[in-house]
């Protein structure tokens, strides 16, 4: 899930959208409240994904689990894609407030879960519940977007999104780091869910005034789409069996993997827009789009830190930090992309977001190589997160636009479970390459940290990750040549 977004409407003048009190814009006294409220449940996600990344080496170590890692992250991604199914149907039909309250509560609930889990198999189950609560959150907010602000808010919303993602990229790996040198790593899981408080009493009132209920009170409720809801618990469980045969990796996985690869094509087809496997020029290339640009650079970005412990010697605070560059730059490429001056440049923005993301992940197993500076991966994360600031925040934009308002929910969630599942499917990929090239036994992470030096020797288990991703983010830059619906 991640809502570093920021959007422009064509067509619109230029307005900041951050007037002061008693004037229309997201902080005037119409949508304070509501801006403040939405805006810090970003904040909350954005300091859970920086500060858990940074304590997830830690954890997968102490917990006997490293062969897992990948799982850890991918779990997430799972169980949100058939959440972000029910989100969509459930905000449609009776507003966002519900999947809004209930995903957050399941965001904290799976944080506590994982962070007082005695094995790895228990970690990875609180993951998914905490799956479960950012899969309904994300779709959410983008209804509450589309529902509660006129248009020519929507890009200032949005911005703020990203926006606040930068101080949770620098100060949370900072903070995680230390926390978890110095208290251990389950006090960064169980202690983020008290942030949780201030966002559902700041943000649910507000809603429940300007977003609430169906979109059309007078007309008579439609029952939700069980075929719909089938068809992502289908996404979900072929993603997870598929995943389960990647890390198995014997001739008896050949049967969780057939059954997932059955479960997931059509319930692909049923959920995305016609066309989307094969890039049809408009929103299906959008939807394609964003999974592309997703997935590649967070199967990559969940290696970073790993890599950098164990093979680097880096603690975990410092290897966490190695990417918090990438919060300002991010926002900064959400904000270039917003000017309306570069309106009619959206495609090429988008196409040179992605070799931008290639490039970066491509550089990034470079450390492996001990004569290569480690401040190299900062340098590439930092170019990497400004290309998928402009692609990611293009998607939404763009998404937006072709989405009539009562579709709002329905498309929302076919951009998310696109990002979602091919979040899923690379991590597996990802994990599944690296445990088979030793990546499970790269070392202790604590000794390596204290020693200043490596705890094993494993540069092909990381390469064999890196490098893949960065093809296919190049894949994406040609996708990206086909969101125009005209060539």
């Amino acid at each position: 899930m991640d809502v570093r977004t920021v959007g422009d409407e064509s067509g619109t003048e230029p307005s900041s959208g951050f007037e002061g009190p008693g004037t229309g814009g997201v902080l005037g006294r119409t949508y304070r409240a509501l801006s403040v409220g939405i805006v810090s449940v970003v904040f909350l996600i954005a300091f859970e994904a920086t500060a858990v990344g940074t304590a997830m080496p830690v954890a997968a170590r102490e917990l006997h689990g490293i062969a897992l890692y990948a799982f850890a992250f991918s779990a997430y991604f799972t169980t949100s894609l058939f959440a972000m199914v029910l989100s969509g149907q459930w905000a449609d039909r009776r507003g966002p407030l519900g999947p809004l309250a209930t995903g957050i509560s399941a965001f904290g609930a799976g944080l506590l879960l994982s962070g007082t889990a005695g094995s790895m198999w228990m970690f990875v189950g609180g993951r998914a519940v905490q799956g479960l609560g950012g899969g309904l959150v994300i779709v959410a907010l983008y209804v509450v977007i589309s529902r509660a602000y006129p248009g020519h808010l929507q890009p200032s919303i949005m911005a703020a999104f990203a926006a606040s993602w930068v101080i949770p990229s620098v100060v949370g790996p900072l903070a995680s780091g230390s926390v978890t040198e110095h208290l251990g790593w389950r006090w960064v899981f169980v202690g983020i869910p008290v942030l949780v408080v201030f966002p559902l009493a700041l943000a649910l009132p507000a809603i429940r005034r300007r977003a609430s209920g169906p979109p059309d009170p007078s007309a008579a409720a439609e029952p939700f789409d069980r075929r719909r809801i089938l068809l992502a618990f289908a996404i979900s469980l072929g993603a997870g069996l598929l995943q389960y045969a990647g890390q198995e990796r014997n001739w008896f996985a050949l049967l969780p993997a057939a059954v997932g690869f059955a479960l997931l094509v059509p319930a692909v087809r049923g959920l995305l827009p016609p066309g989307t496997g094969r890039a049809v020029r408009g929103l299906p290339s959008v939807v394609l789009l964003r999974g592309v640009a997703a997935g590649s650079f967070i199967a990559a970005e969940s290696f970073v830190p790993l890599m950098l412990v164990t093979q680097r010697g880096l603690s975990p605070t410092m290897a966490g930090f190695s990417l918090a560059a990438g919060g300002g730059t991010w926002a900064l490429g959400s904000f270039v992309q917003s000017r309306p001056r570069l309106e009619p440049y959206r495609e090429r923005l988008m196409v040179g977001g992605m070799v931008l993301v290639a490039a970066a992940i491509a550089a990034a197993p470079s450390v492996l190589i001990d004569a290569v500076p480690v401040w190299t991966v900062a340098v590439a994360w930092a170019f990497g997160c400004f290309g998928m600031g402009m692609v990611l925040a293009s998607t939404s934009v763009l998404l937006l636009k072709l989405s009539a308002p009562e579709e709002a929910g329905a498309n929302s969630a076919a951009l998310q479970i696109s990002d979602g599942l091919s979040n899923v499917l690379l991590l597996a990929a990802g994990g599944a390459a690296f445990a088979a090239l030793g990546g499970g036994a790269v070392g202790a992470v604590h000794e390596a940290a204290e020693a200043g030096a490596s705890s094993g020797s494993h540069p092909g288990a990381f390469a064999v990750v890196f490098l893949p991703m960065a093809g296919v983010a190049l894949v994406g830059a040609w996708v990206a040549s086909r969101v125009r619906t005209k060539p």
